[in-house]
């Protein structure tokens, strides 16, 4: 029994070394690391005067060359969103020019055949024929109609009066002649109809 209870005392004694130790070398390892600490701030402050300016100039020239990167990919930006944007306008056009060729082929060959032709209404039904395949072209693909027919009501948002005459039969204001038709695209007039009034006699 006695030899037991020396045992225990024994493996007690062990136990409590073996946790001093721990806790002494946990201690150590963190002396060490404050005085690691310690020596890497003590390093920083006690830079000298010449070496904090050598710092300093370092870290502007970074600044001022992140600086000029950035200017630079702005202005490259800038001049590629110019580029795009002249294009843009150029050839803004090019698809309705494109468009516009098969009528002007139509055209050469109707004046090539006009010169030799001996029956004039066979030209004029050429030049009818282009002129309606070149007006549904551009009703449809482009959305370009016309407007302005004699006896229309007249309409100052869509007409343009190049003059007007009194008549006893006229009950409202309408369109006597039509000297230019007027276009809209789409919704937006881009030419107004040049057209002659008739006007209720006063």
């Amino acid at each position: 029994m006695a030899e037991e209870n020396q045992n225990e005392e024994t493996e007690q004694k062990k136990e409590a070394e073996a946790q001093t130790e721990n806790t002494e070398a946990k201690t150590a390892e963190g002396e060490a690391e404050n005085a690691s600490a310690d020596a890497a701030q003590k390093e920083e402050k006690e830079l000298t005067p010449e070496e904090k300016i050598a710092q300093l100039e370092k870290e502007n020239a970074d600044l001022k060359d992140q600086l000029l990167r950035r200017a630079a990919d702005f202005d490259n930006y800038r001049k590629r969103m110019m580029k795009e944007k002249q294009e843009t306008f150029d050839y803004a056009n090019a698809n309705l020019l494109g468009d516009l060729l098969d009528s002007l082929d139509n055209f050469d060959r109707t004046l090539e055949a006009g010169a030799t032709a001996k029956d004039v209404k066979s030209v004029v039904d050429g030049i009818k024929m282009i002129n309606k395949g070149l007006v549904k072209m551009l009703e449809d693909k482009y959305g370009l109609v016309s407007f302005g027919k004699e006896g229309d009501e007249f309409n100052p948002d869509e007409h343009e009066a190049i003059g007007r005459t009194e008549d006893e039969k006229a009950k409202k204001e309408t369109l006597m002649q039509v000297y230019l038709k007027g276009y809209k695209l789409k919704e937006k007039i881009i030419r107004h109809a040049k057209v002659m009034v008739k006007v209720p006699k006063a």
